[in-house]
């Protein structure tokens, strides 16, 4: 079965929500938490199932620069969605429904580069696992860090928009941020104890650099939070410090990948 039409179902259904969303926030109106969600998941249902085509195949798993794009960013809106459930975490979808929406069309259209399929050994799909859930959960802490840095610099010039009118209180949105960080790190932490467990050689040539940038970033995560615990660090601290960790934590991927899959293969 070809991807084709679950993906552009995926893509009109992202951007239908994004469309809907951007729309009742620009009336300075919260959009319908249920009608939100529904698209979301919908959406979801629709971008799993295009995953599903495209990254299993006989030999393995199939996973390319643009796929794995597009499977973290499947798994940051899952968890987005579940977190809305208890938690008022909706205006990232702001951000993050075009994001797949981008993503999807990406993993479709775009050839792949050169990719060594993975073998399904159940240590290793462990690892990868844990690696997608630690960078989707920092993702959107480095998404709300984004928001809280928006939210913070409409306050103090007294010009709030749309969308920070809908904000919760700024302490909600910090306290919601380390929350989101605490998260990752632990995640972010098995994965890396999984990858000492099951890969042969976590300094082997093609892992050195994302062994390497991961272990920075796992470094200044826990910096940042002993620094939340210990000396009570917030607002712009805490913010450079979330995106510095996430900006070596894609680097770690996505840059390995795309050297590995594009650049020596030019």
């Amino acid at each position: 079965m070809h991807p084709l039409l679950p993906s552009l179902a995926a893509a009109c259904l992202y951007a239908g929500a994004t469309a809907y969303q951007g729309i009742r926030l620009s009336q300075r109106v919260a959009p319908d938490k249920r009608l939100l969600t529904l698209l979301g998941v919908l959406a979801l249902l629709a971008h799993g199932f295009s995953l599903f085509i495209q990254l299993i195949t006989p030999a393995g798993l199939n996973l390319d620069f643009f796929s794995a794009a597009s499977l973290i960013t499947a798994s940051v809106i899952l968890l987005t969605l579940l977190a809305c459930i208890r938690i008022p975490v909706e205006n990232l979808l702001l951000l993050l429904f075009p994001l797949a929406c981008l993503t999807v069309l990406l993993a479709l259209f775009v050839p792949a580069g050169t990719v060594q399929v993975i073998d399904e050994e159940p240590g290793i799909l462990v690892h990868i696992l844990l690696s997608i859930l630690a960078y989707g959960m920092l993702t959107i802490a480095a998404l709300q860090s984004l928001l809280l840095l928006l939210q913070d610099h409409q306050l103090k010039n007294k010009h709030p928009s749309g969308l920070s009118k809908n904000f919760p209180p700024l302490q909600t949105m910090e306290s919601l941020l380390f929350g989101f960080l605490w998260a990752g790190w632990v995640l972010l932490s098995l994965s890396l104890l999984s990858g000492w467990l099951f890969l042969e050689d976590l300094f082997a040539q093609h892992l050195a650099h994302k062994t390497l940038l991961a272990g920075v970033a796992w470094v200044i995560f826990a910096v940042l939070l002993w620094g939340r615990h210990q000396r009570g660090w917030r607002g712009h601290k805490a913010i450079r410090w979330t995106l510095a960790g996430f900006c070596l934590l894609m680097l770690a991927y996505f840059g390995s990948k795309l050297v590995r899959e594009f650049i020596l293969h030019m």
